[in-house]
C-alpha cells in the first residue's frame, strides 16, 4: 500500500490546467462583449444589465441544447474550429424565433482530460458563434471528469437567454391562410440527424477525409460546416413586424418544426420543388437508401430556418433577407386553412404530420 499522500492531480484532474485555459479564454470572452455585458470572466457569475441593452419591459427567453454526436466528426477528424458554432447557433436560432435578441451565453465543456489546445479551439468557435448572434460570452464551466469519457472525447452544451420587449413577443398568433411559407437556405446538415449520418458512413466504409466529386471537398468537411445562426437577418424584420413566425428547422426537418409555431386551423403546405436538394443529402440519402419521408423527418433538406409572412410582404422580405448575406431564399408553400400540421409534397411523394407538437417537443 502507498503512503504516497494523493493530489487531485493524482486522481487525474489538473486544477492549474484549468485556471490556465481560463486565462487564455479570457480575451475570447471579452471580444463578445455587448450593451448589458463586460464579458469577463472569473466570477461565480455573469452579470446582464438590461436597462443598459435599451429595454424597458422585456420578457426573458432562455435556451439550451448541445451539438450531439457531430462531436463524434469533429474528435474524429481533429476539427474542432466550427462546433462551437453550432453549439450557439442551436440556442440563439431557438431564441430568435420568439422574436428574442440573444443576450448572453454561458457553456459547459466536460472531458476526462483537459487538452487544453483543443479546449481552447472549441471555445474560440464559441466565441465567434457568439460574435455572429450578437450576444457576450459571459460565463461557462469546464468540468474535467476521469472514467467519464473516453480519451479524446468531450461534450458540449450551451445557455443562451434573450429578451423581447412584451409587446413584440413573436407566438404565431398572426399566421393566417394565405400566408407565404419562405425557406432560408441551411449551411449543410447543421447539427442534427448525425447518429444516422455516422450509421451510414461506418456502413458503406466512407473516409471522412474522401474528396467527394459532388461536394467539392471531404466529407469531413462538409459534414462539419457549422450551422447558420440567422438572429442577424431576422430581428429587424421581426421587430418591425413583417413576419408572421418563425420556425427553426432541426430534429423532426420541416415536417414536425413548422406544425408548432402554428394556430389552430392553419396548414402548411411545403412543395420541394421550389429549391434543389444540398448535395451532401443527396449523397446521405443515395448512400443510406433513405426514403424521402425519412429524410423530411431527420434532414433539413437545405432549408435551416423559415418564415411565414403576409403574401402582400413577401417579396420585400425576401429580398432583405437575401440583401443581408447573400445567401438563398426561396418560397417554398403556403398556409392553408386546416388541420394544423405540415403537408410535404414533391417529386417523390406526399408526406403529412398532424397533431398537438406541445406535448411531444422541447419547447
Amino acid at each position: 500500500m502507498s503512503e504516497k499522500p494523493l493530489t487531485y492531480a493524482d486522481a487525474g484532474v489538473s486544477i492549474d490546467a484549468g485556471n490556465a485555459l481560463v486565462r487564455a479564454i479570457g480575451p475570447l470572452a471579452r471580444s463578445t462583449a455587448r450593451p448589458g455585458a463586460d464579458a469577463e470572466l472569473g466570477g461565480f457569475g455573469g452579470f446582464f444589465d438590461l436597462k443598459a441593452a435599451g429595454y424597458s419591459d422585456p420578457l426573458l427567453v432562455a435556451a439550451n441544447d448541445g451539438v450531439g454526436t457531430k462531436l463524434k466528426l469533429a474528435i474524429e477528424t481533429g476539427r474542432h474550429d466550427g462546433v462551437g458554432i453550432d453549439l450557439v447557433a442551436m440556442c440563439a436560432n431557438d431564441l430568435v424565433v420568439q422574436g428574442a435578441e440573444p443576450l448572453f451565453f454561458l457553456d459547459y465543456y466536460a472531458t476526462g482530460k483537459l487538452d487544453s489546445e483543443v479546449a481552447r479551439e472549441v471555445v474560440a468557435s464559441i466565441a465567434e458563434g457568439c460574435r455572429r448572434a450578437g450576444c457576450a460570452l459571459i460565463g461557462g464551466e469546464t468540468a474535467e471528469m476521469p472514467g467519464m469519457y473516453a480519451a479524446g472525447d468531450y461534450d458540449l452544451a450551451g445557455f443562451c437567454v434573450g429578451a423581447v420587449e412584451r409587446d413584440k413577443v413573436l407566438t404565431g398568433v398572426e399566421i393566417k391562410p394565405g400566408d407565404l411559407i419562405l425557406g432560408l437556405a441551411s449551411s449543410g446538415v447543421h447539427s442534427n440527424g448525425f447518429s444516422l449520418v455516422r450509421r451510414i458512413i461506418e456502413q458503406e466504409r466512407w473516409d471522412l477525409e474522401q474528396t467527394f466529386p459532388s461536394l467539392g471537398r471531404s466529407l469531413g468537411a462538409a459534414l462539419l460546416e457549422p450551422t447558420v445562426i440567422y438572429v442577424r437577418r431576422l430581428l429587424p424584420l421581426v421587430q418591425r413586424r413583417r413576419i408572421n413566425g418563425l420556425a427553426h428547422i432541426t430534429g423532426g426537418g420541416l415536417l414536425e418544426n413548422i406544425p408548432r409555431v402554428l394556430p389552430i386551423g392553419c396548414h402548411a403546405v411545403v412543395d420541394t420543388g421550389q429549391w434543389e436538394l444540398p448535395a451532401i443529402f443527396a449523397l446521405l440519402q443515395q448512400g443510406g437508401r433513405i426514403a424521402p419521408e425519412e429524410m423530411a423527418r431527420t434532414f433539413n433538406c437545405g432549408i435551416g430556418m423559415v418564415a411565414i409572412v403576409s403574401a402582400d410582404a413577401a417579396e420585400a422580405v425576401a429580398r432583405e433577407l437575401e440583401g443581408a448575406t447573400e445567401e438563398e431564399v426561396f418560397e417554398i408553400g403556403r398556409i392553408e386553412p386546416g388541420r394544423r400540421g405540415c403537408t410535404v409534397s414533391g417529386s417523390a411523394g406526399t408526406w403529412n404530420a398532424a397533431e398537438d407538437w406541445s406535448a411531444t417537443h422541447h419547447v
